[in-house]
């Protein structure tokens, strides 16, 4: 039994991104049979990966035993710092759309602030490599391209130094883990914010108060929050590799969070980061 349609939220240049996605990670985060039963019995046309995860590959087979045809699909992969640069953007670029075996990418992200190219500041490499996204949007092999871990001083400075402003920004959120001030910016700039870690890798959903709104409505505890975070507008990305998870992760369109207890998850707040704080990168 497929979910219903995912709903979509507009990016700045008319494009429709599923507010909803299957995301994959390094380290055990892949799994093709599970990529499979998610295209093929979930419903699922949003799938986001990265060069550093080391299974574009994978994705691509997966995506083409799926037999859903391309244009039903939103691929999203990004660029790793050590490919940062004009030139070096450009062949990642091509070489990512080689392994996923696709003519073009839906959206591809400058994964990390930091360029770690020693000599050179990382604005210059950042706007550098922003330029050459800017290239492969305006030639067509990217239909939308965006960054991820970018806090608004990054943000201000690519607004200045290049010309198409960012079509998403991809960010940790979760409950523990609410940059507001962020998503505001990202919503004043029209750039799409979209949340990775809805989860917290777990940690919310030992939460008392996730744990409570779970049996409130007859949910699990991660349909709680992602729940919360779609419902916030956030695009988001859970990730799983287990077939059962996955089919829970997609049934959360069919129940909505009251005001009350939309505001007690809000209220839950600290601070804590479970994946990468790019608070330091300058």
């Amino acid at each position: 039994m497929t979910s219903p349609p995912c709903p979509t939220v507009p990016l700045a240049n008319g494009l429709q991104i599923p507010i909803l996605g299957l995301g994959t990670s390094h380290d055990g985060g892949y799994s093709h049979d599970a990529v499979l039963y998610a295209l093929r019995e979930c419903g699922v046309r949003h799938i986001d990966t990265a060069r550093r995860y080391g299974c574009e590959a994978q994705l691509g087979v997966a995506v083409r035993e799926s037999a859903i045809p391309r244009e039903d699909l939103w691929i999203t992969t990004k660029l790793w710092p050590g490919d940062y640069g004009g030139l070096a953007a450009k062949q990642a670029c091509h070489a990512s759309r080689t392994r996923l075996g696709v003519e073009y990418l839906d959206l591809f992200l400058m994964h990390w602030p930091d360029c770690m190219v020693a000599g050179r500041s990382n604005r210059e490499v950042r706007a550098e490599t922003w330029r050459a996204l800017e290239e492969l949007y305006d030639d067509g092999v990217c239909r939308a391209i965006g960054v991820s871990n970018f806090l608004i001083p990054h943000l201000e400075e690519l607004k200045e130094d290049c010309g198409i402003i960012p079509h998403v920004n991809q960010v940790e959120f979760h409950p523990f883990q609410q940059p507001w001030g962020l998503v505001q910016y990202c919503q004043d700039q029209g750039i799409v914010f979209q949340g990775y870690c809805p989860l917290a890798k777990g940690e919310a959903l030992s939460h008392p108060q996730i744990q409570r709104l779970a049996a409130k409505y007859g949910r699990t505890p991660a349909q709680i929050c992602i729940r919360w975070s779609i419902q916030n507008g956030i695009v988001t990305i859970p990730k799983s590799t287990k077939k059962d998870r996955i089919k829970e992760n997609c049934q959360v369109f069919a129940f909505c969070l009251e005001p009350d207890d939309a505001a007690a998850l809000t209220a839950l707040h600290d601070g804590r980061h479970v994946g990468w704080d790019p608070t330091h990168v300058m």
